[in-house]
């Protein structure tokens, strides 16, 4: 996968009708946006295409829209704060068909330097089938909108959907761009090139509960790392392939195999594979998630029978802490215990806090890393925060994102 893509610094847009698929997928709460981030992310792109003089049309889905659509996944509240952030009037055009009468007389009507939302791209219905049927006709009217393509939704980047990747095929077929936004830039220089070109030493961090979630994360990690680094839950799995107790600790007894597998891979490529040596081990998993918990510290290779391993341990901790810190380049994706529960968040915080205090490119790759590192306070320390889970994942895995494909080359 090429990852050398025309950005909007390459393309003049003055006086062109010009679609940016944004990622404004925001949890709404009563009809308000409880977190502007994706909004906030988005803002760079949308104000050089203003700036450039550019007619900018955004397009976005929200929510899983299950049972059609509907005014709660509306993205009427992105207009309205969107409006307030760009301090101009973003014309949002209500349309469940999207791309119907009314948003064609709305663009028809555009000015340099207007702003546009269209509705909902899921109220279509067709935006997230297989790429063969997904939605040629839906992507053929986005594209009939517009002249150039602007993709800046790295969130939406793994998928073939119509307005992700399928309407640049249309685009291109009139002579118009398809270019990348300044937030698929920068995930594009960051996890792209971090795995494909890394300073080193290289450390890559995985935690989470499942192997089966990892499986082609951890091989392909394996080969690019030099040092790969196994917490949370899927850690145990990794434990019970040497033959020792884990008690009830979270086990994926299918993937034992593999495990034993990749930890034979490590070996022969000469790289360092560290599992956790004591634990946080409690009776069993909190419940609330939240509540008050008693914890013993043991051995990883000694965790009693009727007990769970619910973090990582102190000794753990500075171990982790130390490979990060003497590496030049990190990435982190899963958190290293039950981050939210206070007891059980204090391998994920040491994690976090070895990041936040190294010279190294720290990198972390969305999902449940991204939102400890923001509720804990470090977010602002790291070099970059991925807003994609699963797009970051497939970029770790080495697999070619539809999104990217999509634009062009420089």
């Amino acid at each position: 996968m090429s990852l050398n893509k025309k950005s909007v610094d390459d393309i003049n847009v003055k006086g062109r009708r010009v679609l940016v698929r944004c990622d404004f997928n925001v949890p709404l709460k009563d009809g308000k946006i409880t977190d502007e981030t994706r909004i906030n992310a988005a803002l760079p792109t949308i104000k050089k295409l203003i700036a450039d003089g550019g007619k900018v049309i955004l397009c976005s889905h929200l929510g899983k829209v299950k049972n059609g659509p509907n005014e709660g996944e509306s993205l009427a509240p992105v207009a309205e704060s969107l409006s307030a952030k760009l301090g101009k009037s973003v014309n949002f055009v209500s349309d469940y068909n999207v791309t119907g009468a009314d948003a064609t007389k709305a663009v028809a009507d555009m000015a340099e330097g207007d702003v546009v939302l269209l509705q909902n791209t899921r109220f279509r219905g067709k935006e997230e089938t297989k790429p063969q049927d997904a939605g040629e006709a839906f992507a053929k009217e986005l594209s009939e909108l517009c002249d150039d393509y602007v993709c800046d939704a790295f969130g939406s980047a793994h998928r073939a959907h119509a307005s992700v990747a399928v309407v640049t095929k249309y685009v291109r077929e009139k002579g118009g761009n398809c270019a990348v936004g300044y937030l698929m830039q920068k995930e594009i220089d960051f996890l792209g090139n971090a795995v494909e070109n890394p300073v080193r030493p290289f450390v890559a961090i995985l935690g989470g509960a499942k192997v089966a979630d990892k499986l082609n994360v951890i091989n392909n990690l394996l080969e690019k790392c030099d040092t790969l680094i196994i917490g949370g839950g899927m850690a145990f799995t990794f434990l019970k392939a040497q033959g020792y107790e884990i008690g009830n600790s979270l086990v994926d007894d299918e993937k034992l195999d593999y495990c034993k597998e990749m930890m034979a891979k490590a070996e022969k490529l000469g790289k360092k594979l560290l599992l956790p040596i004591d634990t946080a081990v409690a009776d069993g998993f909190p419940n609330p998630i939240d509540a008050e918990i008693s914890v013993d510290y043991v051995e990883s290779t000694k965790i009693p029978a009727d007990k769970e391993g619910l973090d990582i341990g102190p000794k753990t901790q500075e171990l982790f802490a130390q490979a990060a810190k003497e590496a030049k380049t990190v990435v982190w994706n899963g958190p290293m215990g039950v981050f939210e529960n206070p007891t059980l968040a204090k391998g994920t915080i040491a994690v976090a806090k070895a990041l936040a205090e190294t010279d190294a490119t720290t990198i972390i790759g969305g999902g449940d890393s991204a939102a400890a590192c923001n509720q804990l306070g470090f977010a602002d320390k790291m070099s970059h925060i991925s807003t994609g889970g699963g797009a970051s994942l497939e970029f770790l895995e080495g697999k070619e994102l539809p999104g990217v494909v999509a634009a062009d080359d420089k």
